[in-house]
C-alpha cells in the first residue's frame, strides 16, 4: 500500500482567492497543490461555434466538462465558471475598491441578526495595492467608443457620478503604453502556464466568454503562472469532495480526477485521489465552498453555525435598453454599438444612505456589452421585418425576371436581406450591483444545493434601482425591458457572495478576519462565499485582497509542525455464514425526525433541528437471523440493512452495516431498551455511526405507544463498534408515525424451515418483553 502523498498547502479552486493564496504561499516556500475541478484555457481554445458552445458548460454527471456553470435555484439563477482561472476567465474586468463607509457593522437584517464586518477599507488598502500591482488594471483608454459616451451622456443629464473603472486588461504591450489592437504582450519573467502569445485588446466584446486574444490579465496569465513558478503544482480537472481533519494538525483531501477525454464506452474515466496537508485553503466559489462544507458537517463538526447563511447576488440586476432614439426631431436611430468595446467601459454611482449625499441602500449601473455574433443572434430574431425583407427582395427579383432586363448585379437586394442591424446596434443590456440584504440561505436538499433567497426583503433597494436604468432608458431614447423571469420574483447573478461568512465570533460566522475556521485550525476559506455581507461593487477586487490579507497573516506565523496522518480503526469483522437453514424473522421500519450537527443532547438537538427544519429519516429492513439464538441471547441482536436520508449530511446514504438489539436490559429494574447503530458515509466520504435507544420503562401515564416509538440518537466520528465509545457529532430525536407503523406491520415475514413458527415466536418474545415492564410490580421512578 503507498504511501499518501503530503504537501505543507493544498488549495481548492483558482479563482481571485484561490490563485492569491497559492502564489503566497508558494513564494514563501511552501510546497502547494492547487485542485481546480475545470480545464485550462490557452488564448484561442474558448468555445465559440455551435459544436464547441454545446460541449462549454459544466455538468459531470452529464459527461460535461466545459467553462460555464448556470445554476437554478427557487428564486435565482447564478452564472459561475469552471476553469484555471476561476471567474476571471468569464467576469469583465472591473477592478473596484470596496467604498469605505460601506463596510458596515451591526447593521440589522429582516429575519434577525446583523450584517457584520470585522473588518474595513483600512485593513485591506495595501492589499488592495498589492493586487492591483498584479493585475495591472487601467480605465477604458477608448472613450469615444459609441456605448460609453452614451452611458456618459445619460449620467450628466440625470446628474449622476459617471466614471471610466479601472479594467484587467492588456491594451497595450505595457500597463501605461499607447492603446493598440492584436499587439503582442511580453510573457513576464515567471513566464506563461500556457506558453501561448497574449495580444493586446480588439475591442471585440468577447470578455464574458473567454477572451480568445489573451488580452484579460486573467488569473491563469499572472497569480496562476507565477505560483507555478514559485513551485506550486497546478492539477485540472481535479474535484474535492471530501475533508477530514487528522488527529495532530492537517486536514485529509479526497478529490476525483476526470479523464481528459471519453473511454470506449463514452464515458469520461474518474479516478479517486486523496493528499493530505498541513493547512487546507478552500476557494472553490461561493457555491463550490459553502457546498464542500456542508458535505462535510460531520467530519468538521466544529464549524459555526452561521455555514450557509449571509447568501447574497451582490445585488445584481440585469435589464436591457432596446432601440435607442436620438433626441431630435426626426428621431434616428441612436448608435451604441454593444458588441464594440471590453464589456464594461463606464459605470455609474449611486451613492448609499451611509455616504453624505445619499439615501437607501448604494449601488453601480454599469453596460454590459456582448459579442458581435449576438448581433445576428438578435437580427434573426426579428421574424417580422425579416420575413418582410425577404418578401420584398423576392418580389423586387421577381420584377426584374417579368421585364426580362439583364441585370446581374443583386448586392443590394442580398444587402437588403440581411437587414440593417437597427436593434442590435442601437440595444445595451445594463448590470447593476450593490448593497442587497444578506438574508439568503444555502442549504442542502437530496445532495443538491438549494438556495433560500428573495428578492423581498430588498425590495427598496430594487425598486430604485431599476427606477435609475429606466431613467437612462428614457434620456437615450430606448425602451426600458427587465430581465425575462424578473415579473415572477426571479433574479440572475453573477456575483454570489456569503455561505461562510465571517465574523466575531463563532456563533456570527464560520471563519475569523483572518478567514480562518472556528474550530478547525488551519482550515481557511478564501472567497466570496466569506463576505459576510455584499462588496457592492465588482466584488473580484475585494476577494482577492482579503486573501492577500489572510495569507500574508499565516505567513506571518510561527510554523506549524508537520504531523502524518493517525491510523483510523476499521472493523474487520464479517458476519458469521453457515450453511444451516434456520428460521428468521424480518421486518421494515421507517422512522423521521429532526438533528442538529454540534449538539450531543438528543432533546436540545430534535428542538433547535425542528426550528431549521433539518430533517433525518431512516428506512431499515431488520432480521433477526437465527429466532432460537435471538431469543435466548441476552443481546437480542439482529441486523439492519437500508438507508438514511438527510440533507445536512448530503442526502438519501445507503447503510453499510448495521445492528439491532431488541429489548436488551439496562441498570435500571424493569426496564429496556430497543437499541440501533447504523454505519454510513456521507457525500463528502466521512464515516459515521448513528447510535439510537428507545426507552422502554412503565412511567406514570399511558407511554407504552411514545417509549415504543420514540428514538433519541447520536450522530458519532468514524465507524463505531458496539462496545466502543466514539465523538458525538450530532443529535436528535426520531419517531414512528401511525401510518408508518401500520405499514410496518405489513410488512413482517418468516422464513426458514418453520416460518410461521418463527413469526409467532418473535411476536410472542416482543409482547412477553412488553408484559415483564409494563405489567410488572411497581412503576419505574
Amino acid at each position: 500500500m503507498g504511501t499518501t502523498e503530503h504537501v505543507d498547502a493544498v488549495v481548492v479552486g483558482s479563482g481571485f482567492g484561490a490563485s492569491v493564496a497559492a502564489e503566497r504561499l508558494a513564494g514563501a516556500g511552501r510546497s502547494v497543490v492547487v485542485l481546480e475541478r475545470g480545464k485550462a484555457y490557452a488564448p484561442g481554445t474558448f468555445p465559440r461555434n455551435p459544436y464547441e458552445m454545446s460541449h462549454a458548460f459544466w455538468e459531470p454527471k452529464d459527461e460535461l466538462f466545459g467553462l460555464i456553470d448556470i445554476r437554478s435555484f427557487r428564486k435565482l439563477e447564478a452564472l459561475v465558471s469552471a476553469g484555471l482561472g476561476g471567474g476571471s476567465l468569464i467576469y469583465a474586468n472591473v477592478l473596484l475598491r470596496k467604498d469605505e463607509k460601506w463596510f458596515v457593522h451591526n447593521s440589522p437584517l429582516p429575519g434577525g441578526g446583523y450584517e457584520n464586518w470585522p473588518i474595513g477599507r483600512a485593513d485591506l488598502d495595501r492589499h488592495y495595492d498589492a493586487v492591483e500591482a498584479m493585475l495591472t488594471p487601467r480605465p477604458n483608454p477608448y472613450p469615444d467608443l459609441p456605448k460609453a459616451k452614451a452611458l456618459r451622456e445619460a449620467a450628466a443629464e440625470l446628474r449622476l457620478q459617471s466614471f471610466a473603472p479601472p479594467l484587467a486588461v492588456s491594451f497595450a504591450p505595457t500597463p501605461d503604453g499607447q492603446a493598440a489592437p492584436k499587439q503582442v504582450v511580453p510573457t513576464p519573467d515567471y513566464g506563461n502556464i500556457h506558453g501561448a502569445t497574449r495580444l493586446t485588446c480588439r475591442l471585440c466584446g468577447e470578455c464574458d466568454i473567454g477572451c480568445n486574444e489573451g488580452a484579460k490579465n486573467t488569473l491563469d496569465h499572472t497569480y496562476l503562472s507565477k505560483a507555478q513558478f514559485q513551485g506550486a503544482d497546478l492539477r485540472t480537472l481535479c474535484e474535492v469532495h471530501g475533508i477530514t481533519p487528522i488527529p495532530g494538525g492537517g486536514f485529509e483531501v479526497r478529490y476525483v480526477r476526470y479523464g481528459d477525454g471519453p473511454a470506449e464506452d463514452g464515458l469520461v474515466p474518474r479516478t479517486h485521489l486523496t493528499i493530505t496537508c498541513d493547512t487546507l485553503w478552500v476557494g472553490a466559489g461561493t457555491f463550490g465552498s459553502t457546498g464542500l462544507l456542508l458535505k462535510n458537517r460531520v467530519s468538521l463538526p466544529a464549524l459555526g453555525r452561521a455555514l450557509g447563511t449571509r447568501f447574497s447576488g451582490n445585488g445584481d440586476l440585469l435589464t436591457f435598453l432596446m432601440g435607442a432614439r436620438a433626441q431630435t426631431a426626426t428621431g434616428d436611430m441612436r448608435l451604441i454599438d454593444g458588441s464594440y468595446g471590453p464589456v464594461i467601459t463606464t459605470a455609474i454611482r449611486h451613492p448609499d444612505g451611509l455616504d453624505e449625499d445619499g439615501v437607501g441602500r448604494g449601488y453601480y449601473i454599469e453596460e454590459a456589452g456582448f459579442p458581435d455574433f449576438v448581433n445576428w443572434l438578435v437580427e434573426t430574431t426579428q421574424v417580422t421585418s425579416s420575413m418582410k425583407r425577404g418578401a420584398a427582395v423576392a418580389r423586387q427579383l421577381l420584377a426584374v425576371k417579368l421585364r426580362r432586363r439583364n441585370e446581374s448585379t443583386i448586392s443590394a437586394e442580398v444587402a437588403k436581406l440581411v437587414g440593417q442591424g437597427r436593434l442590435g446596434a442601437s440595444s445595451l443590456p445594463l448590470l447593476g450591483m450593490g448593497r442587497d440584504t444578506p438574508d439568503g440561505r444555502i442549504t442542502l436538499k437530496d445532495g443538491e444545493l438549494a438556495v433560500e433567497w428573495t428578492s423581498a426583503t430588498s425590495k427598496d433597494y430594487f425598486d430604485q434601482m431599476r427606477r435609475s436604468m429606466r431613467d437612462i432608458a428614457d434620456t437615450l431614447g430606448a425602451n426600458f425591458r427587465d430581465y425575462p423571469l424578473w415579473w415572477t420574483k426571479r433574479d440572475v447573478t453573477v456575483h454570489p457572495i456569503g455561505g461562510v461568512p465571517m465574523g466575531r465570533h463563532v456563533h456570527e460566522g464560520v471563519v475569523d478576519q483572518w478567514c480562518e475556521a472556528f474550530g478547525a485550525p488551519g482550515l481557511y476559506v478564501v472567497d466570496g462565499s466569506a463576505l459576510p455581507g455584499p462588496v457592492g461593487p465588482n466584488p473580484s477586487l475585494t476577494i482577492a485582497a482579503i486573501a492577500d490579507r489572510a495569507a500574508e497573516h499565516f505567513l506571518e506565523q510561527p510554523p506549524r509542525s508537520r504531523r502524518a496522518a493517525a491510523a483510523t480503526w476499521q472493523a474487520s469483522s464479517e458476519v458469521a455464514r453457515t450453511d444451516e437453514v434456520v428460521d428468521t424473522v424480518e421486518f421494515t421500519e421507517q422512522m423521521k425526525g429532526h438533528i442538529t450537527l454540534g449538539e450531543t443532547d438528543s432533546r436540545r438537538g430534535w428542538e433547535l433541528g425542528r426550528q431549521l427544519s433539518q430533517q433525518f429519516m431512516f428506512e431499515l429492513t431488520i432480521t433477526a437471523p437465527n429466532m432460537a439464538t435471538f431469543v435466548e441471547s441476552a443481546a437480542h441482536e439482529g441486523s439492519c440493512a437500508g438507508f438514511v436520508r438527510c440533507d445536512l449530511l448530503g442526502g438519501e446514504l445507503p447503510v453499510s452495516r448495521g445492528w439491532f438489539n431488541l429489548f436488551v436490559g439496562v441498570e435500571r429494574p424493569g426496564a429496556r431498551e430497543m437499541r440501533y447503530r447504523l454505519w454510513f458515509t456521507d457525500l463528502g466520504g466521512t464515516p459515521i455511526t448513528m447510535y439510537g435507544y428507545k426507552d422502554v420503562r412503565d412511567d406514570e401515564g399511558l407511554d407504552l405507544w411514545s417509549d415504543t416509538s420514540t428514538l433519541y440518537i447520536t450522530l458519532l466520528q468514524g465507524h463505531v463498534p458496539p462496545g466502543a465509545e466514539g465523538e458525538v457529532v450530532g443529535a436528535g430525536i426520531l419517531r414512528i408515525l401511525p401510518q408508518d407503523f401500520a405499514k410496518q406491520l405489513t410488512t413482517f415475514r418468516g422464513s426458514g424451515k418453520k416460518p410461521l413458527t418463527a413469526l409467532t415466536g418473535f411476536i410472542g418474545f416482543f409482547l412477553n418483553s412488553l408484559k415483564d415492564v409494563y405489567l410488572s410490580k411497581g412503576r419505574q421512578p
